[in-house]
C-alpha cells in the first residue's frame, strides 16, 4: 500500500465512493421513470418515490404493510407513485378517483395483476382475461353464482359450518382462529364448489398445497431456485396434478346424483354459451374458485369473530333478531342420545378469563369425524369422512341436558337471510373495517388525469380500498368505529357506492359477493346461536394487512365453547 494511506482510511474512501455510486444509481433509477412521463400530457407525475433499482419500494411495502401506503398518502396526498414487485406504481385513494377507475374498464385502464400472479394462476382465468374474453367468461361464472346455485349450495354450507364450529368447541386448548377458517373455507370450496370427496389427510394435504400456492403469489417475478415464485409454481403443479384426475373422474360419471357443484355449473354453461373448455381450462378456473372463496372468506371470518368479541353488544342484537324471525327457537323434540362429552369444555371454563367474554346460552353438539352433505355423490376413490352411525346429532339441532328443551337453527334459505337486516349490517361493517382485499390492480391504457396528475399508458395502477373506507368523509360516526346502523334504513351515510368498495365495482367487481356474504351470515347466525368465545391471551392481535388481512403471526388465539342452559354473559 502506498507511503501515507492507512488501511482504516482506505476503508472509510472505499465505503464513500461505494455510498456515492448508490446514492447515483437511485438517482438515475428515479430521473428514469421521471424521463417516461407522456410528454403530450402537460400535467405532472404524482409525486412520490421509485425507491431502489429494480426492487423499487417492494420489501417496504411487504414489511410496513399498511403503515407503508398511509405514510406515503400523508406525506404525497391521495395520488402517488411508487415502485413495486417489478413495475411502476399510481397508488389511489378515495372515492372520486376509484370511481374513475373501476367505471374506466375496458376503456382508460384495464386488469393487472403482479406477473407472478398471472404466471402462477394462469391466463384462462377471469382475473386475468380482459374484454370481450372478460366479459364472455363472466357470462359463464354467472350460473355459478345465481340464485338457484346459492340456493343450493346454502345447506351444505350450514352443515359444513355448524361441524367445524363443533370442533372448535370441543377443542381443549385454544384456537387459532385464522388457521382455523382457513380450514373451514378450504373445505367449503373443495367440497361444495368443487365437488371433491376427500379423505381427510389428502384434504390437508391439498389445503397446504394450495396456502402455498397463495402465499406465493405476490413475489419478485424471479424464477429461480428458493424464490417465492418457484414455490408458488411448484405448488401450482402439484394442484393441476390433482385437479386434473378429479375433473377427469367428474367427466367421465354419466350419472351425477344429488346437487350439482360449481364445476358442473361451469361446465354446463360453457357448453350453453357455445363453448368447450379445455382441461387446462378446467384446471385453471377450479384453482380461481377455491383462491377466490379460500383466503378472502377465511380473512372475512376471523375478522367477524374478532370484532363481535369486540362488540358482545353487537351479538345480542343478532340474537334477538334472530328471535323476532323464528330462526333461534325451541325445538319439540330432540335426538335421543347424549350429544357432547363435555368435560374439556368443563375444564376450559374452570380457567379465569383474561377479557370479556362473548356468551351466551346452550350446549353444543359432539364433534363427528366430517361433515354429511345430504344426497351428495360419494366418489368410490376419493372417499369423503361422514358421521359415526351411531350419532344421534346428524342434523342442525342443538342437544342440552337430559330432561331439557333445546335449540336449533332453523334450515336458512337466501330468502330467510334477506330479512335478516341487523345482521346484514354487521357483515357490512365487517367488510367496511377490515376489508380482506386492500386494493386491487389495474393498468392504464391511455395516458389519462387524476387529482391533477398524469397517470401515464402502461404504468400500474392500485387503487386501495381500506384506505378509501378509512378517510371516508361521509360517515357521521368515526370511519375508524365499528357501527354496523350506519348502514341502516335511517342512515344515508353510505349512498355512494364508491366510499363503500369491499368487492371492488364496475366490470371487475366480485363475482361471488353473494356466496361470500351468506357464508359470512351462516357463520355469524351458528356463532351467536351455538357458542361463545373469549380470548386465550392477554391482549388482541395486530393485524396484518398486506396481501390478505390477518392477525400477525396467526395470533388471534380463542377459546370456544358450547352454550349451555342458564349460562349468562360472564365477566
Amino acid at each position: 500500500m502506498s507511503a501515507g494511506v492507512s488501511w482504516p482510511e482506505a476503508a472509510a474512501l472505499a465505503l464513500l465512493l461505494l455510498a456515492l455510486l448508490v446514492t447515483l444509481c437511485r438517482h438515475l433509477w428515479a430521473l428514469r421513470w421521471s424521463l417516461s412521463r407522456d410528454r403530450a400530457s402537460a400535467l405532472p407525475l404524482p409525486k412520490g418515490s421509485m425507491g431502489w433499482p429494480f426492487f423499487g419500494e417492494t420489501l417496504h411495502w411487504l414489511l410496513q404493510g399498511s403503515r407503508f401506503h398511509s405514510s406515503r398518502r400523508e406525506r404525497y396526498g391521495n395520488v402517488f407513485k411508487t415502485h413495486l414487485l417489478g413495475r411502476p406504481v399510481v397508488r389511489v385513494t378515495g372515492a372520486e378517483n376509484i370511481r374513475k377507475i373501476l367505471l374506466g374498464e375496458h376503456t382508460l385502464v384495464s386488469t393487472q395483476w403482479p406477473q407472478s400472479t398471472q404466471i402462477i394462476l394462469g391466463s384462462h382465468t377471469l382475473l386475468s382475461s380482459i374484454g370481450d374474453l372478460h366479459r364472455q367468461r363472466r357470462k359463464i361464472l354467472a350460473r355459478v353464482f345465481s340464485r338457484t346455485a346459492l340456493e343450493s349450495y346454502l345447506p351444505r354450507i350450514q352443515k359444513v359450518v355448524s361441524w367445524e364450529l363443533r370442533g372448535w368447541c370441543m377443542e381443549p386448548g385454544s384456537i387459532a382462529v385464522y388457521s382455523s377458517a382457513k380450514t373451514l373455507t378450504f373445505r367449503i370450496a373443495a367440497r361444495i364448489l368443487l365437488g371433491l370427496r376427500l379423505e381427510e389427510k389428502q384434504f390437508k394435504d391439498l389445503a397446504k398445497t394450495f396456502e402455498q400456492l397463495v402465499e406465493n403469489l405476490f413475489s419478485l417475478p424471479l424464477n429461480i431456485p428458493f424464490s417465492g415464485l418457484r414455490k408458488g409454481i411448484k405448488a401450482r403443479d402439484m394442484l393441476h396434478e390433482f385437479m386434473e384426475k378429479a375433473i377427469q373422474e367428474k367427466l367421465q360419471r354419466n350419472n351425477p346424483e344429488g346437487h350439482s357443484d360449481a364445476l358442473d355449473f361451469i361446465i354446463n354453461s360453457a357448453k350453453e354459451h357455445g363453448k368447450e373448455f379445455t382441461m387446462q381450462e378446467l384446471k385453471e378456473s377450479a384453482i380461481e374458485l377455491i383462491f377466490a372463496a379460500f383466503f378472502t372468506t377465511a380473512s372475512a371470518s376471523t375478522s367477524l369473530i374478532l370484532l363481535l368479541l369486540k362488540h358482545p353488544s353487537v351479538i345480542e342484537k343478532i340474537k334477538q333478531e334472530l328471535v323476532s324471525h323464528e330462526l333461534y327457537q325451541q325445538c319439540e323434540h330432540c335426538p335421543a342420545g347424549p350429544c357432547m362429552d363435555t368435560p374439556t369444555a368443563q375444564s376450559r371454563d374452570s380457567k379465569k378469563p383474561l377479557l370479556p367474554m362473548a356468551t351466551d346460552a346452550h350446549e353444543d353438539q359432539s364433534q363427528p369425524s366430517g361433515p354429511i352433505e345430504e344426497g351428495s355423490p360419494q366418489s368410490s376413490t376419493l372417499p369423503e369422512p361422514t358421521l359415526p352411525q351411531s350419532s344421534p346429532c346428524t342434523g342442525p339441532q342443538l342437544r342440552v341436558l337430559s330432561g331439557q328443551s333445546c335449540r336449533c337453527p332453523s334450515d336458512i334459505n337466501l330468502e330467510k337471510l334477506s330479512h335478516l337486516r341487523y345482521l346484514d349490517c354487521v357483515i357490512k361493517e365487517v367488510l367496511r373495517v377490515l376489508p380482506p382485499v386492500s386494493g386491487g390492480y389495474r393498468t392504464a391504457l391511455q395516458t389519462f388525469e387524476l387529482d391533477g396528475y398524469q397517470i401515464p399508458k402502461g404504468w400500474s395502477v392500485m387503487y386501495s380500498i381500506r384506505d378509501t373506507h378509512e378517510t371516508a368523509a361521509v360517515y357521521q360516526s368515526p370511519p375508524s368505529s365499528f357501527d354496523p346502523d350506519r348502514f341502516g334504513a335511517t342512515r344515508t351515510e353510505a349512498v355512494d357506492r364508491f366510499h363503500y368498495i369491499p368487492f371492488g365495482g364496475g366490470a371487475r367487481s366480485c363475482i361471488g359477493k353473494e356466496l361470500a356474504q351468506a357464508i359470512l351470515k351462516l357463520l355469524a347466525i351458528e356463532l351467536v346461536s351455538t357458542a361463545r368465545w373469549e380470548l386465550a391471551t392477554p391482549g388482541y392481535p395486530a393485524m396484518q394487512t398486506v396481501p390478505i388481512v390477518h392477525p400477525v403471526n396467526d395470533g388471534l388465539q380463542l377459546y370456544f365453547h358450547s352454550l349451555q342452559p342458564g349460562h349468562g354473559r360472564e365477566a
